[in-house]
């Protein structure tokens, strides 16, 4: 059995090591001992519901300045992951660019080994920070930094938490942080570039990942942002990479895929489809995979199958319908992958959730796109 046919390069096979300890390292941002340190998607738009009416009702235009103040520095840590004192050390006017859709934390403290990190952000908000910043009052008001006490941001999170029935710790910017890191990855953005986007250390990274640019980083971060405002699900099955090689054929080619994470994946297209898409080495793409087209096999050994693309992970939940059922399954990096099987099939597997399982799909299954 070829080696490189299980979905991960041969002198990369460390990766799923690699990625389980920063899975586990990552674990730690998103839950407590107590099982539940954030706020789910939903909890996050009623807090942020809560601070624009807090802010539109003040009577004073100060107050009302002051309070649009408070709401700006969370909609940037609540869209951004940013620390508190990251947002609060920028300078609005210089290291937000609403044009490009980025903004820059970090560069009073950079250091060689630690440098600035651009950010992306939502379309949404970069155009509420344009509005926000071209406003002669509120730039006024707002001078060059944002020059607020950290305790008092914290105060004022705090009651706005209580106001909408949190425990008052679920409010704060570091759980704030932690519920955007965890909305993130649930959106299944690749683990290390929600790392990278939380500024954390990584010194564990694939090799794979470190030979994308921050450039094509910012592109999937974007790609992953644009998905998430139009609440599309369909992403759930898509990987992000970078063409490592392209072998053509009478009438087909098989096109290789190194992700983000470090895992080879494979597909056969037409070679008009190669003409037609420009395909070369080095290219970022995304491979989508339809629910359908993967199959599962429950099992912690490597299935012996002519399947080229196998992912071993384990099953996360388990949506049962009268018909089908849906399985979806999170591979070693934090992606998810989705399954939909017959339940009669579903009922023939007897898999229950937190069983070990591999994800197998052929290269015909896999469509690329261009973004």
């Amino acid at each position: 059995m070829a080696k490189k046919n299980n979905g991960v390069k041969p002198r990369e096979r460390d990766n799923r090591s690699v990625s389980m300890r920063e899975g586990a390292s990552h674990s730690r941002i998103m839950a407590a001992p107590d099982g539940r340190q954030y706020l789910d998607s939903m909890q996050l738009h009623r807090l942020e519901q809560s601070f624009r009416a807090w802010a539109e009702e003040a009577a004073r235009s100060d107050v009302r300045l002051s309070r649009k103040r408070i709401l700006l520095i969370f909609l940037l840590i609540r869209y951004t992951g940013a620390k508190l004192n990251e947002v609060l050390a920028i300078n609005p006017f210089q290291d937000i660019d609403p044009g490009r859709q980025t903004v820059v934390f970090g560069k009073a403290d950079a250091t060689p080994d630690r440098p600035p990190r651009e950010v992306q952000m939502p379309e949404t908000l970069s155009q509420e920070i344009r509005i926000a910043l071209n406003d002669a009052a509120f730039k006024s008001s707002l001078g060059s930094l944002f020059n607020v006490d950290p305790g008092h941001v914290r105060r004022k999170f705090y009651d706005r938490a209580v106001a909408c029935g949190f425990p008052k710790r679920l409010g704060g910017p570091d759980a704030i942080r932690k519920s955007r890191a965890v909305e993130l990855m649930q959106s299944n953005m690749p683990l290390p570039v929600v790392q990278r986007i939380l500024g954390h250390s990584t010194p564990n990274l694939t090799a794979s990942f470190v030979s994308f640019s921050n450039d094509e980083i910012q592109k999937v971060a974007k790609f992953f942002l644009e998905k998430e405002s139009r609440r599309k699900t369909s992403a759930r099955n898509t990987f992000f990479g970078k063409i490592s090689s392209i072998q053509k054929g009478d009438i087909q080619a098989k096109v290789e895929l190194v992700t983000i994470a470090g895992y080879l994946l494979t597909t056969v297209i037409t070679n008009d489809s190669l003409a037609r898409l420009g395909l070369k080495s080095g290219m970022l793409i995304s491979a989508e995979v339809k629910a359908p087209w993967v199959v599962l096999q429950k099992g912690d050994e490597e299935p012996r199958c002519s399947t080229e693309n196998k992912f071993q992970g384990t099953v996360d939940r388990i949506i049962k319908g009268k018909v089908t059922t849906e399985f979806v399954v999170k591979i070693a990096d934090g992606t998810e992958l989705c399954s939909l099987v017959t339940s009669a099939s579903s009922r023939r597997l007897e898999l229950q959730e937190n069983d070990q399982v591999w994800a197998l799909f052929n290269s015909f299954s896999v469509v690329l796109h261009l973004d």
